[in-house]
């Protein structure tokens, strides 16, 4: 066995990606215009809703990081008071309606959380009912809309990144590849629509089955002859660098799909797990990626304020403070609407700017990314700002 298929054998059994998502999966119907009226001259009641006390493990250290980011956020803002509270949601989506009326009742004028999709829906319609905007951590697009917008960074947002820049370099028929799982399929749908935005041709959709390194690699050659029949210029993989990403980039090339003969593509961070840049599968191939020196200077702080390095998803607490903050700060009394969140101008994040898009969804600034021998090299970097992205 070759020393990549080897060390994707390892990766797909010992690690996995976790995906903030869940079964519920209904938004509150309505427009992004609701929102209640501040006096922005005071100091804004913002509840925090996080998954402390929860059965989960390592939800406790979620719950935390998430809130001292969101303190650090509060502390850096200039022309905006913020009354922040925090309430534990547990892992229940019950628990989350219960303190996110309870945080309304203390007059709380936009909610910051919960972490996961179901909860988000169920804190988005108790929230609904008073007029009041949720800002939820999860990263699935299903439930957004109405008063709920989402914070995590989609699949739909790299997509249309990846398929943009491919158009620029002339990429315009694509094949998607995927894992028959939650994160493939996913990801498979948002990788078809944003090659239907932007005119691209959608030669096929073929997928394996992630119940093993072997099924995995037993469909590659059919998934090579497809892509080759179809004269695919792009190859989209779903797959992540932590589970089957390795496999599928190793065993393509090796049923006779090298990245010669079209470019491949993915809509996960393969800079996550370093050991990857070396795989041959991948040389030559594009992922997208934040501003990896913003994020960098984040964690910095952070690190240096409370003594520890933050969890992956703390910056979404902080980005959430820092955009309420900053429409405080305009001096608007609408500056909390669905109107006002969805400015097009966006909000700096701790990974470059961010806005939120009407349907509850958002889009963050993403550079796109080469590997040439075993290294990373930015090919078009993150814009910093919508307006010079001619957005």
């Amino acid at each position: 066995m070759s020393s990549p298929v080897r060390f994707a054998a390892r990766l797909f059994a010992l690690l996995s990606l976790v995906v903030l998502s869940a079964c519920g999966n209904l938004p509150v119907p309505g427009g992004a215009s609701g929102g209640p009226r501040i006096d922005p001259s005071q100091p804004v009641q913002v509840a925090l809703l996080v998954p402390g006390g929860s059965q989960i493990g390592g939800d406790d250290l979620i719950a935390r990081d998430l809130e001292n980011a969101a303190r650090m956020a509060v502390s850096d803002l200039q022309g905006a008071q913020i009354d922040l509270r925090v309430y534990n949601t547990g892992a229940s989506p019950q628990q989350a309606s219960t303190v996110t009326s309870q945080a309304v009742a203390d007059g709380a004028k936009i909610i910051l959380g919960p972490l996961r999709a179901d909860a988000a829906v169920a804190a988005s319609a108790a929230a609904a009912a008073q007029n009041v905007n949720v800002l939820a951590f999860t990263n699935t697009t299903s439930v957004a809309g109405g008063n709920l917008f989402i914070l995590g960074p989609t699949f739909e947002n790299t997509a249309r990144r990846l398929v943009g820049f491919g158009r620029n370099q002339g990429l315009d028929r694509y094949l998607v590849v995927y894992g028959d799982d939650a994160q493939g399929t996913a990801g498979r749908d948002a990788i078809s629509r944003a090659v239907q935005t932007f005119g691209g041709t959608l030669l096929g959709m073929e997928s394996y089955p992630m119940t093993s390194q072997q099924s995995v690699m037993e469909a590659a050659p059919r998934i090579a002859s497809a892509a080759q029949a179809n004269g695919a210029q792009a190859i989209f993989l779903t797959g992540g660098v932590n589970a089957d990403l390795p496999i599928i980039a190793t065993a393509l090339p090796e049923a006779g799909l090298s990245n010669s003969d079209a470019t491949f593509m993915g809509l996960t961070r393969w800079d996550a797990v370093p050991e990857a840049l070396s795989l041959g599968g991948l040389q030559g191939g594009y992922f997208a990626r934040p501003d990896t020196d913003a994020l960098a200077a984040f964690e910095a702080r952070y690190s240096a304020t409370y003594g520890s390095d933050p969890h992956p998803l703390a910056g979404l607490a902080y980005d959430g403070v820092a955009a309420v903050g900053a429409l405080v700060a305009a001096g608007n009394a609408n500056a909390l609407t669905g109107g006002a969140l969805t400015q097009r101008s966006g909000f700096q994040g701790t990974s470059g700017i961010f806005r939120f898009r009407s349907d509850g969804t958002n889009e963050r600034a993403l550079s796109v990314a080469q590997i040439r021998n075993n290294q990373v090299v930015i090919v078009d970097p993150a814009p910093s700002s919508f307006a010079a992205a001619g957005l």
